[in-house]
């Protein structure tokens, strides 16, 4: 076979395969809609969880959990330490 004949099979195959669906054809599923309900819940609940889980780690960290000295308040700054001064 030459190149121009696998050129031209493969050109009709395409348009044969390239067919617009009818409009009767082509219909919304419930199926579909419940699966995107499933995966909107889940992303909702694994974001739930994150924030859950960044909320226990900040508190761990707060604790002193992780080596570093406790801290009394959530800036992390130091009451006694003096400003810096800027305009020098």
């Amino acid at each position: 076979m030459s190149v121009a004949a696998v050129l031209m099979s493969a050109a009709q195959l395409v348009a044969a395969a390239d067919e617009v669906p009818k409009d009767e054809d082509v219909k919304a599923g419930w199926t579909a809609f419940v699966i995107f309900l499933l995966l909107a819940a889940a992303v909702v609940v694994l974001g739930f969880s994150l924030v859950k889980q960044l909320r226990k780690a900040q508190a761990a960290k707060d604790a002193g959990v992780y080596g570093d000295a406790p801290q009394t308040d959530r800036s992390g700054a130091d009451e006694t330490a003096e400003p810096e001064n800027h305009t020098s």
